[in-house]
């Protein structure tokens, strides 16, 4: 058991963390494309919002601003776990 906690996960994280963080990444950008089946998310709300107050573009502005900022912090959060991961040798 401890072979388990001490060898194999660590060898098992290093290996799949790179494709499942690119894949969540890939995911959260691809949210934006399920608010044409109308399920209620960002980009949603920003064209509700939108077509409310008639300013489309500092409300898409900001929605693009939104998905970056989130998109480079899950990706610098998954390098800094690679880091970790790999100076743990």
């Amino acid at each position: 058991m401890l072979t388990l906690y001490y060898v194999i996960l660590p060898q098992a994280f290093k290996t799949i963390l790179p494709p499942v963080g690119n894949e969540f990444i890939a995911l959260l950008k691809d949210s934006s494309l399920i608010s044409i089946l109308a399920v209620a998310d960002l980009l949603r709300r920003g064209r509700e919002f939108a077509s409310e107050t008639f300013t489309y573009f500092e409300t898409y502005t900001i929605i693009a601003l939104i998905y970056l900022i989130i998109t480079l912090f899950l990706s610098k959060l998954v390098s800094l776990m690679e880091e970790k991961l790999s100076d743990n040798k």
